[in-house]
């Protein structure tokens, strides 16, 4: 670890004991495949198995590009030295060796069943079931959603909007009654009744009987997407089809349409009603606003009287600085008269929502981004949608998948015989006679998978009633429900079958599991156990274990740069209080005190090291942290270490000593015979 940029927190550089390397570690989780193919060229052999060249070149391929970390689980900092080069025929062998050496290694984990050890069992089932979850979503869904949201994000829709509640008056659930008033507002509307003056009179949005269930303008991402949809699919002048949420039913209707308008920041002072607060209060009030608008005209600054008067605690703390605002954020009332100001630095006169009395002061405008390719921008939208309900709204996909694939077949059978049954077993009514099913009656097939009555009640038992508590689905629906559930879990369980990379994937993780495993039995555990085969490569091989021109100091890793400087700044100016400093920033901040080589010290540079010195604080470009150094001690000559001292490093080539004696056992075992002729084919490729 010459270079500090190395170094990063939690990994100690000075003390070797802390930071066991190992030198030859020669598996990367991506390395492992097995066969796919019946008719590729055998690469080479060892013992009874074989690796074909297509496997080899995957793997070659995948890796051949940058040093690779093990991503099945490894001691900390073990780098896998893969090949960076430009190929050939000397890069390639070089590779090969790596491969073949980790390909014996993991032979023998199988030879020893350590497949079927139960913690590595569980283990592969956990990340099967995180790697699984990569594959449930559409790779066709984003690109056409970011495309979707450009388009409904260029114009803004006046909306306005009925809402008819599942509970009635007294707040009890009442479905019935909400379909009844649904169906009397559908009639009034297709007779032509004026949408506004419907919603005056009948939606139980509270607020609709003032402002007609005017929402004022939308945009994208402003309501949930169901709604978004539904406005954003509706002509101008005409009402959307009924939207059933948790809640109850909803219409929209497109009272107009116009370009984006952007996002508009402002700053505003907010006097706003308290609770219960009386007219003559809210009298007052009016009176506070008019007098503060004066002294804005008067040239009285807006910052101060916002952070001095306005009630809105959140924005008053930064002198009434608000966040960019969208259409459709804030209550109609205070957006109109905001987008009403027709320049920057432009103020508002009072005016009167439901909150309280308001002055704004447009600061900046910030049109919509009108180009379909601005990278940035189709960013923002990936994230606003991957946080959106739209990006969990289809498993369509799946459905489709299973069914071109692997095929479904509904077996015949009396839809009545199985709503009976269903009956008498769930709710113990008396079976009627002469109908023929029982719980062997199959009802589908997936594939080879066949699904009979007694799996249908199963599902039916676990998820009849609905999630709102309003009662039971129909039979009919939960039947629909079941077999597009057995359709996703038939994808899941068979998930390999539909992505082989998939399949690769698993083959990786298992096969990185089992050589760590294989390994931390053989070399790695070995090695720190044997301390007499340790004590004597260090006495045969003193003068390896030397160190350079080296210091004793405290090395800080920082998660940032602005807290090294500030912990920086305070160690400096009470250096033997570095502890207390280091637990102010416990959680931003990892220590180290040991002794370490002079290159091991974080931006020393050229610079002679002395007692009390600081370095400053380096920034490490790969993750944003940084770190810096507090010298306490140096020494300017070489000296030898102690065992103790030398001990990670003696370890270190243990381990690799361990590995060569293992290595050429293995190739006894499992002799290794590679055909040249098709190494040389895939060198030229």
């Amino acid at each position: 670890m010459a270079n500090s940029n190395l170094l990063s927190p939690g990994v100690s550089a000075g003390n070797p004991e802390k930071n066991i390397m190992t030198r030859t570690l020669l598996i990367v989780a991506t390395f492992f495949f097995t066969a796919t193919s019946s008719t590729a060229q055998t690469l080479f052999t060892y013992g009874k198995h074989s690796v074909d060249a297509k496997e080899f070149l995957r793997a070659y391929n995948k890796n051949n590009t940058q040093p690779v970390r093990n991503k099945a689980k490894s001691p900390p900092d073990r780098v896998i030295p893969v090949h960076t080069g430009t190929g050939g025929r000397a890069a390639i062998s070089d590779y090969l060796e790596l491969y073949i050496k980790s390909r014996l290694k993991i032979q023998e984990a199988y030879e020893r069943r350590y497949d079927t050890l139960p913690h590595l069992k569980m283990e592969l089932a956990n990340l099967r079931t995180q790697v699984t979850e990569n594959y449930l979503t559409d790779p066709e869904m984003m690109p056409r959603l970011i495309k979707e949201a450009f388009q409904r994000s260029q114009k803004d829709v006046n909306t306005a909007h009925i809402f008819i509640s599942f509970r009635n008056a007294v707040g009890l659930m009442d479905t019935a009654s909400a379909s009844k008033k649904r169906d009397e507002v559908l009639h009034r509307l297709q007779k032509g009744e004026d949408f506004r003056q419907v919603a005056r009179k009948s939606s139980d949005d509270t607020t609709a009987k003032n402002n007609g269930g005017d929402l004022g303008f939308i945009t994208v991402f402003t309501l949930p997407y169901e709604f978004e949809s539904a406005i954003y699919n509706t002509a101008v002048g005409r009402y959307s089809a009924v939207v059933k949420s948790k809640n109850g039913y909803h219409l929209f209707k497109n009272l107009g349409e116009r370009k984006a308008a952007g996002k508009i920041k402002a700053q505003q002072i907010l006097l706003a009603f308290s609770p219960g607060e009386d007219d003559a209060a809210k009298k007052q009030m009016a009176l506070r606003a008019d007098s503060l608008y004066k002294r804005i005209m008067a040239g009285d600054n807006f910052a101060r009287l916002a952070a001095d008067f306005s009630n809105d605690y959140v924005t008053a703390a930064s002198s009434g600085m608000m966040p960019d605002i969208s259409v459709g954020q804030y209550d109609p009332a205070f957006e109109k008269m905001l987008w009403s100001l027709a320049k920057n630095g432009a103020v508002s006169k009072p005016f009167l929502t439901s909150h309280g009395w308001h002055i704004v002061k447009r600061i900046s405008l910030k049109p919509v981004i009108t180009d379909a390719n601005n990278k940035a921008y189709q960013d923002e939208l990936k994230q606003k949608i991957a946080a959106d309900s739209r990006s969990k709204n289809s498993r369509d996909f799946i459905y489709q998948k299973v069914i071109a694939k692997k095929g479904y077949k509904k077996f015949p059978y009396d839809d009545g015989a199985l709503w009976n049954m269903t009956d008498s077993v769930l709710d113990q009514k008396p079976m009627k006679s002469g109908w023929a099913i029982t719980a062997y009656t199959p009802l589908f097939a997936i594939g080879d998978s066949v699904y009979h009555a007694n799996h249908w009640v199963n599902f039916a038992y676990t998820y009849r009633f609905k999630q709102d508590g309003s009662g039971a689905k129909p039979w009919e629906q939960l039947r629909e429900e079941w077999v597009q559930h057995s359709l996703f879990e038939y994808y899941k369980e068979h998930l390999g079958e539909f992505a082989p990379e998939f399949a690769y994937q698993m083959t990786e993780l298992k096969d990185g599991n089992l050589f760590f495993e294989i390994m931390q039995q053989e070399v790695w555990n070995k090695a720190q156990a044997d301390t007499a085969g340790l004590l004597s490569l260090y006495e045969k091989n003193k003068m390896n274990y030397r160190w350079k021109q080296s210091a004793d100091a405290v090395l800080f890793f920082c998660s940032d740069m602005n807290t090294a400087r500030a912990v920086y700044d305070r160690v400096k100016a009470a250096p033997s209080d570095w502890e207390k400093t280091a637990d102010m920033y416990s959680e931003k901040v990892v220590t180290d005190s040991s002794r370490y080589e002079w290159e091991q010290l974080p931006n020393l540079n050229k610079m002679l090291p002395r007692p009390g010195m600081f370095t400053t604080p380096q920034l490490n470009a790969t993750d944003n942290t940084a770190s810096f150094a507090y010298i306490i001690r140096v020494y300017n000559q070489p000296t030898q270490r102690s065992f103790p001292e030398a001990r990670g490093l003696v370890i270190s080539d243990y381990q690799t000593v361990l590995e060569q004696q293992w290595d050429e056992a293995l190739r006894k075992k499992y002799p290794v015979v590679i055909d040249w002729k098709v190494l040389d084919q895939i060198s030229k490729q």
